[in-house]
């Protein structure tokens, strides 16, 4: 660092000044925080991105649509709908151990936080809330499966009420995978989609064995 003592500001250069930054114009738009709006209008702009969430679910495709302003209200209304009605079966007896509220909310939740995971190590470009909220709103179809199935088993538990139960907790478990693949298809390298897509596949299909075999007291 030689020469650098020989180096001198000249008092002839000033060395204080105002920093001024140009603003430019913007629209009123930009200054609105939902804080200035009421409380109704800020509940049904969430209602509607729930139910927009919804239907890219029943008419899955290749869409960012989940992703972009993700949540996770639906996923826990979906989760908690499912566990309320799998509650109350007849292997909810300590013998049986079947599952109770808490057990499949866990296993919902669990299930869906190990996927996530498994995307992110295996090189997935997803955020891992959003991959939470696609798992989870994708649990609808295998929730509408669980609602029909309840209403099966009002009219009986036989051979035909199993058949039915049958047909669709397997449309509705296809629906599931193939929903969830479509929206995760992108965010995963091209070779190891199939290291993704299997956790998945599992992560489902218990949940479908859940609805299948339960029966009421």
């Amino acid at each position: 660092f030689a020469g650098l003592s020989d180096v001198s500001i000249s008092e002839d250069i000033p060395v204080e000044g105002e920093i001024t930054v140009p603003v430019g114009s913007h629209s009123p738009d930009e200054d609105y925080s939902t804080l200035d709006e009421p409380v109704r209008d800020t509940i049904m702009r969430d209602l509607k991105a729930v139910g927009k969430k919804f239907v890219h679910v029943m008419y899955p495709k290749k869409s960012s649509a989940l992703l972009r302003d993700w949540d996770l209200w639906g996923p826990l209304v979906l989760c908690v709908s499912l566990a309320l009605m799998l509650q109350g079966g007849s292997a909810d007896s300590k013998e049986d151990g079947g599952p109770q509220f808490a057990e499949v909310f866990v296993i919902i939740w669990f299930g869906a936080v190990v996927i996530t995971l498994n995307s992110k190590l295996l090189g997935g470009t997803i955020s891992f809330f959003q991959s939470l909220c696609v798992l989870g709103y994708c649990v609808m179809p295998l929730t509408v499966a669980m609602l029909v199935c309840r209403l099966v088993l009002l009219a009986g538990s036989g051979t035909v009420s199993f058949i039915v139960r049958l047909i669709v907790v397997i449309a509705m478990f296809g629906w599931s995978t193939l929903a969830s693949t479509a929206f995760l298809a992108d965010s995963q390298p091209p070779n190891r989609k199939a290291l993704v897509v299997y956790p998945i596949f599992l992560f489902y299909f218990v949940i479908s064995w859940m609805i299948l075999t339960f029966t009421p007291q």
